[in-house]
């Protein structure tokens, strides 16, 4: 996707939010780290005090809405979503049911995108990362073959071998289930599938990963 699409999509008003913006704010989407890499400073809106990188929800919101575009140009069994991390998983199973992607969760195992020998090798069209760091040997199989890839980035990830970026705390659980969650919705009303102001039928409790009694 080039530039100018990427950057075509008018930054939505508080207002005009997928989510309102105490929602985003409540679930930690905005919460970055204590490290900021030069490519994801467009996406930064202060630092506080503690020395946390801050996002900007509307430019979270707005890079939302150009993936779910571009997402949904392809057949879903061509879409294939990766989550290493434990919190991501969850999401990345629930999203992958609603629109009919490929889940890859836990161990990404070498080759599967770079060596057509290997017996569990696929061929996307996409690959949808969690975090670019947690899942690089995805990352840097689809750059490799030439698959595009899409990065959910905090504000310590980069964009190398990464061709569309959602700004987002991609380390929560909250966050995570609720990017995924309107990922998936806004792919959905993309499609025409459901209407333009419709819901899905899960909701972004549904996303979230379920913590056992010791883990809480």
């Amino acid at each position: 996707m080039s530039e100018e699409e990427k950057e075509g999509t008018e930054v939505p008003s508080e207002e005009d939010l997928l989510l309102p913006q105490d929602s985003l704010l409540s679930a930690g989407v905005h919460i970055g780290t204590r490290m900021q890499t030069r490519d994801m400073e467009p996406f930064i809106y202060r630092i506080r005090p503690d020395g946390l990188f801050v996002l900007d929800v509307k430019k979270t919101d707005e890079r939302i809405r150009v993936v779910a575009r571009f997402l949904a140009r392809f057949e879903p069994s061509k879409i294939v979503v990766v989550a290493a991390r434990l919190y991501g998983r969850s999401p990345v199973n629930r999203f992958c049911e609603v629109i009919g992607a490929t889940p890859i969760v836990g161990r990404f195992v070498p080759g599967m995108l770079s060596n057509p020998l290997y017996p569990g090798h696929i061929e996307p069209g996409v690959v949808v990362v969690s975090d670019s760091k947690a899942d690089i040997q995805a990352v840097s199989e689809a750059s490799s073959v030439g698959i595009p890839v899409v990065a959910l980035c905090s504000t310590d990830n980069d964009f190398s071998d990464i061709d569309l970026v959602i700004p987002t705390n991609n380390k929560g659980r909250r966050a995570l289930a609720i990017v995924y969650w309107l990922l998936a919705r806004q792919i959905l009303r993309e499609k025409k599938e459901i209407p333009p102001d419709g819901d899905l039928d899960l909701t972004v409790d549904d996303f979230e990963v379920k913590m056992t009694r010791e883990e809480q």
